[in-house]
């Protein structure tokens, strides 16, 4: 399957466990690779991300950060990446947290 590739920065608020999140923290020191899914929570055409965590970062349930991430998306997942776009981000079929595209900084076409 073809897909296209976006660096962007974006806001990711993390579910607390008490809202149905992870109930335990990630740690630093390599790529955290959950599901990227544009639509609805029943959609099943979910792209690719990668967000890297920095050696000895913790992210607790409830946390938001910042971050550059990688998305590798679909065609059909392509012309949502834009400014102010949310998306769900799950591990499996679990919403864990949420996204929001603060920049495209740069699409690969």
């Amino acid at each position: 399957m073809e897909t296209d590739q976006f660096l962007v920065e974006a806001r990711i608020h993390f579910l607390s466990t008490e809202e149905g999140g992870r109930s335990s923290p990630l740690l630093g020191g390599g790529s955290y690779r959950p599901n990227h899914n544009f639509f609805g929570p029943d959609d099943s055409d979910m792209c690719m991300g990668f967000i890297e965590l920095a050696e000895g970062e913790r992210v607790a349930p409830g946390d938001t950060i910042q971050k550059t991430i990688t998305l590798w998306v679909s065609p059909a997942v392509a012309s949502e990446i834009r400014k102010g776009r949310e998306w769900r981000i799950q591990e499996g079929l679990k919403l864990v947290a949420t996204g929001t595209i603060l920049r495209v900084l740069d699409p690969q076409r």
